[in-house]
């Protein structure tokens, strides 16, 4: 193990197991993908990884949710060890990997005699508890392989480029390494903050290495290419985990992304991006995603109160806040759609006049055995709006969530014709009739999850932008207590918003419990709460003040933070971490990063030489 210095946590442990190793501490060794314990194993053993990366996975959908990297030198399960509990996430070996284990009894029996290890273990599980919600442990190791004849090394250097303008240090790595040994590229990935490995698509056996090296995995591939299965290595414990994305990189003589479904029926990623070979903004939206900076925005549903989003799309733009990935639900969705399809601000606003303010969407009521409208209407204009865009063919990840009735739980459309995902997300139920979709009944996203935060947090590990209109009184009571008559609502024109009793099926779909709304804004760094005064859920020709109180209220949250909104959750040095040297050399510790705020370079003394 790397020296270090004698009052840290690496220092302790390394004593510990030393001391321990001839009688009590044991050494094994993990393949990739092995599991070392599974979430409610007993434990009754204390666990220091010596070589190579272990992952963390909890959750108990059907897709385990990443947790964080266990690197070496780190301890693994010692919260539980020390609780007396049974272990909380699945800990499985990235790649082949190195253990020592230590029992329970022996390890109390030591710190008995050196207080100082148990006081940094708990500086540790403090740090660990208090970094839940960060990029503190999120991948450093990605690997670039390249689906396609043309080469994506200058695609991968730029990226590395771009990431090095963020302040951190990055490598790449290429096929020279083949015969390096295991320990090299330990000593590389310590040494820098991120590591890029690159393989083309003429180097099979360098390929196959990465799959087996990387944290996170891209498989690069041409849109206007067919993929060739056969020629693309497989990592299994990360594409069972959703850990393999594909990065689709076109010709700059081809404007817009297509071709998606293909690579993605052949692929099978957790994720899919698009990019244009040569553009330094797509390689520096890229590099947010490596290191944890990207920005997802999700938009709550709520009616024509939902025109507030735009309002605060325009004041993010204004501010220099960059979007990664969206989503939304209901009508959230329907106004997330617009930054991603790469709409302007000028056309997002003309789009969304056009199809709800000028053309009274609800207008066509029916007699309602189904719903209160006919939604032929709404067809037509999503259809107007959207025509037949593909969403994996959409510049940026986007998603949108409704509400399946048939299953009982939320519905995220990813894949498919975008028209089709608007219009299930917008299915209130009782105003709009549902939507049937390979046998099965969807209908407003907000029935479930009004505010998708979570969604979003499963996608993107960088900071997360949430617009909530969810709590915004939505509904006129004088409007209720004393309703007008069936000839007077009609003679005035409000038959067009549709009759009182939809503003309150509306609001009842787009009611969220205290506790989940509290869950779903904790999970967002930045939280924004238009309150669009006196307008009612169903006035959609109140566009213009909906916007403003959008505009207005992101502009107050912004002016209350002291760094970028990609900095929210960026990591920076520990404290704590041992100071950098002159000449610092891939032997090295690597750096230790903890969020929070700007990393900064080390303060020259009179010498030039680090403090």
């Amino acid at each position: 193990m790397s020296p270090t210095r004698r009052d840290t946590l690496d220092a302790a442990l390394h004593d510990l197991f030393a001391r321990e190793a001839a009688s009590r501490a044991s050494w094994f060794a993990l393949t990739g993908g092995e599991r070392l314990f599974a979430e409610g194993d007993p434990a009754d053993t204390l666990y220091l990884l010596r070589a190579g990366r272990l992952g963390v996975f909890g959750g108990d959908g059907e897709t385990p949710q990443f947790l964080g990297v266990v690197r070496p030198g780190e301890p693994v399960g010692e919260m539980a060890m020390l609780a007396g509990t049974s272990h909380t996430a699945e800990v499985v070996a990235l790649r082949d990997s190195e253990i020592l284990a230590l029992p329970r009894d022996a390890f109390f029996e030591t710190a008995r005699s050196h207080p100082d290890l148990m006081v940094e273990l708990s500086r540790l599980m403090i740090r660990r508890a208090r970094d839940q919600k960060s990029a503190v442990t999120e991948p450093s190791v990605f690997g670039f392989i390249s689906a396609r004849p043309r080469p994506i090394r200058a695609f991968v250097e730029r990226l590395c480029a771009a990431v090095e303008m963020m302040g951190f240090t990055c490598k790449v790595v290429d096929h020279s390494a083949l015969s390096s040994v295991a320990d090299w590229f330990t000593r590389v990935e310590d040494a820098h903050d991120y590591v890029l490995y690159v393989a083309e698509a003429d180097e099979p056996a360098w390929a196959n290495l990465c799959a087996r090296q990387v944290d996170r995995l891209f498989v690069v591939g041409d849109p206007l290419m067919a993929p060739d299965v056969s020629k693309i290595p497989h990592n299994p414990q990360l594409e069972s985990r959703r850990r393999t994305d594909l990065l689709l990189l076109r010709d700059p003589r081809m404007p817009r992304p297509a071709n998606t479904p293909v690579w993605l029926k052949a692929v099978n990623p957790g994720r899919w991006f698009h990019a244009q070979d040569g553009d330094a903004n797509d390689a520096e939206r890229l590099a947010r995603v490596v290191t944890a900076t990207s920005v997802g925005l999700v938009l709550s549903g709520g009616g024509a109160r939902a025109y507030a989003h735009v309002g605060a799309i325009d004041a993010l733009r204004t501010a220099g806040v960059p979007f990664d990935f969206v989503g939304g639900a209901s009508m959230g969705a329907i106004v997330a759609a617009g930054p991603a399809l790469g709409w302007s601000q000028a056309e997002l606003e003309a789009r969304l006049k056009r199809a709800f303010v000028d053309s009274d969407p609800l207008s066509d009521i029916t007699f309602p055995i189904v719903a209160m409208t006919r939604s032929r209407k709404v067809e037509r204009l999503l259809d107007e709006a959207y025509g037949d865009v593909e969403m994996s063919n959409m510049p940026l990840p986007f998603f949108a969530v409704s509400t399946n009735l048939t299953r009982g739980g939320i519905e995220v459309h990813r894949q498919g014709s975008l028209k089709r995902a608007m219009r299930a997300t917008i299915s209130i139920p009782g105003v709009m009739p549902p939507v049937v979709q390979d046998g099965q009944v969807l209908v407003d996203g907000a029935v479930i999850d009004n505010f998708p935060t979570a969604v979003m947090r499963q996608f993107n590990a960088g900071p997360i932008v949430g617009v909530d209109m969810s709590q915004a009184r939505g509904v006129d009571p004088q409007g209720l207590k004393n309703p007008p008559s069936w000839w007077r609502w009609i003679a005035s024109g409000a038959w067009k918003r549709g009759p009182p009793i939809v503003g309150v099926l509306m609001r009842a779909a787009t009611l969220t419990t205290d506790a989940e709304l509290e869950h779903a804004r904790a999970r967002a760094d930045l939280l924004i709460q238009p309150e669009p005064e006196g307008m009612d859920i169903r006035d959609w020709k109140a566009f213009d003040v909906a916007v403003d109180a959008g505009r207005r209220a992101t502009e107050a949250v912004l002016a209350e933070l002291d760094e970028p909104v990609t900095h929210l959750r960026r990591p920076r040095l520990s404290p704590d971490a041992p100071p950098e040297t002159v000449g610092e050399t891939a032997e090295a510790p690597r750096r230790r990063l903890v969020p929070g705020r700007r990393r900064k370079a080390p303060r020259p003394t009179a010498t030039g030489s680090p403090e």
